[in-house]
């Protein structure tokens, strides 16, 4: 795998312990807790996911878990933003985490595009071999 990959990896992975340590500044209320556990579910997700699209088998499957990887990223600022209107938590955290957040959507976001371009891409080519394919067929 490439260093980018690894160091994306390395990345997500302290980004999920940060949230982590983040939720555990979160006081003790029904709201905070909902918030809470949303947020220590999807910030831990964006590593996971992104392992998981890493040792994918096609590049279709590479293409559909980087779908769920941008999605948790979108919802992990989600709830960071919310935990943030709220005022709830360390603020030094927050803040950090609001920003790699941010960052890391941005990332996963341009990535899936590109990958799903790359598929779209693919499956034209395809379509285009059967067709000439099958007109070779007719035709000999």
């Amino acid at each position: 795998m490439d260093t980018f990959a690894e160091d994306l990896k390395t990345r997500t992975r302290k980004f999920a312990v940060a949230v982590l340590e983040f939720v555990d500044t979160l006081p003790r209320s029904p709201a905070a807790e909902t918030v809470a556990r949303q947020l220590a579910r999807a910030g831990t997700g964006v590593a996971g996911h992104y392992r998981s699209a890493c040792r994918g088998r096609s590049h279709a499957e590479f293409t559909a878990r980087m779908g769920i990887v941008a999605d948790e990223s979108d919802e992990s600022e989600l709830w960071i933003d919310v935990s943030e209107q709220r005022q709830w938590g360390e603020v030094a955290r927050r803040d950090w985490l609001l920003k790699e957040s941010g960052e890391l959507r941005a990332i996963f976001c341009k990535a899936y595009n590109t990958a799903k371009s790359h598929e779209r891409a693919r499956c034209a080519r395809r379509a285009l071999a059967d067709e000439m394919t099958s007109r070779a067929a007719v035709i000999g």
